[in-house]
């Protein structure tokens, strides 16, 4: 199996966003297209968002993986949040998920990232057990949100 993982670009927006409406499926999240179309231009536009990539098994797009940047005092840098992993149904279960948890970690460094946050549903316990297995580590703290409208 040859897993590739390969920037998002412009053309390649309708391809994420229909991977997106099956991962947002999953926890019956809504999903916008228009807007979420506009955000991925916005995106792919200015380099200090973050980045995206989209990942192929045997040359198949089986996936997606979204990072977005935060700078932080307390972590003197920039840091990132894995906004999204998603894997589609055939492709789980057979090492790709920890190919890209590898990769993200070897972008982290060559971004020159101080930390990878992520977060995880409750009742997904796969995903759970597979970043544990990649040395990512409850937090101490909770996280909040405060949605401005």
């Amino acid at each position: 199996m040859n897993t590739q993982f390969k920037p998002l670009d412009h053309q390649h927006i309708p391809d994420i966003i229909t991977m997106m409406q099956d991962f947002y499926a999953i926890d019956n999240y809504p999903i916008d297209i228009p807007t979420t179309e506009s955000l991925f231009e916005t995106f792919i536009n200015d380099e200090n968002l973050g980045k995206a990539w989209l990942i192929y098994s045997d040359d198949i797009l089986v996936g997606y993986v979204i990072l977005t940047f935060i700078f932080s005092f307390e972590y003197k840098g920039r840091y990132a949040f894995l906004d999204e992993l998603y894997l589609s149904e055939k492709a789980r279960g057979k090492g790709i998920g920890k190919q890209a948890i590898h990769f993200i970690q070897s972008e982290a460094l060559k971004l020159k990232l101080k930390v990878l946050y992520l977060e995880v549903e409750n009742h997904n316990e796969k995903a759970q057990k597979l970043y544990l297995a990649q040395n990512f580590t409850d937090h101490n703290r909770k996280i909040m949100k405060y949605k401005v409208v």
